[in-house]
């Protein structure tokens, strides 16, 4: 069982968002429906076999190249979202810190879509701010080699999200 998304959305993904100044319904609704993809809402922090980690399944390499190849041209979002990881424990292992420190995990998921340099949300309220919408950014920016399809990025959304409709 995971988190619930309600709480998921309100406690997590709306605060960290709004403090780094990036906050909108779609971008809540795009990393909601990551983390119900990539771990069904935190059902796995690190599923078998795998070496991504935390409730939007980073991996560590992903983690490095948001750090050296994004925020370091960037320092004062650098700053932000260095504020939010753990003072002693991002030094010691900072990959870790995807598995236990949910807003700075958020932060880093943010920037596995907003490094690029052509990503656009989908505009607020638009017929085009749905779940195959989001599956679609998804499956172009985030997750690319991806063979999950639209239609189960959709389920996995069903499946995680039910009684959640996505913020309007």
């Amino acid at each position: 069982m995971g988190i619930c998304a309600e709480e998921l959305r309100q406690w997590v993904i709306k605060p960290t968002l709004k403090r780094l100044g990036v906050y909108s319904k779609s971008a809540e609704n795009l990393l909601l429906a990551t983390a119900a993809q990539e771990s069904g809402l935190g059902s796995h922090l690190k599923p078998a076999g795998q070496r991504a980690l935390g409730i939007y399944q980073i991996h560590s390499l992903a983690h490095r190249h948001i750090w050296d190849d994004h925020l370091a041209l960037h320092s004062d979002m650098a700053s932000l979202v260095r504020g939010l990881a753990s003072q002693h424990d991002f030094l010691a292992q900072p990959h870790a810190e995807l598995a236990t420190n949910l807003s700075y995990a958020t932060a880093i998921a943010w920037f596995m879509y907003a490094r690029h340099e052509d990503f656009r949300l989908p505009k607020e309220n638009a017929k085009d701010n749905n779940v195959d919408a989001l599956a679609s950014l998804w499956k172009r920016y985030y997750h690319p080699k991806s063979k999950i399809s639209i239609a189960d990025f959709s389920d996995n959304f069903s499946r995680y999200v039910t009684a959640q409709i996505i913020a309007a």
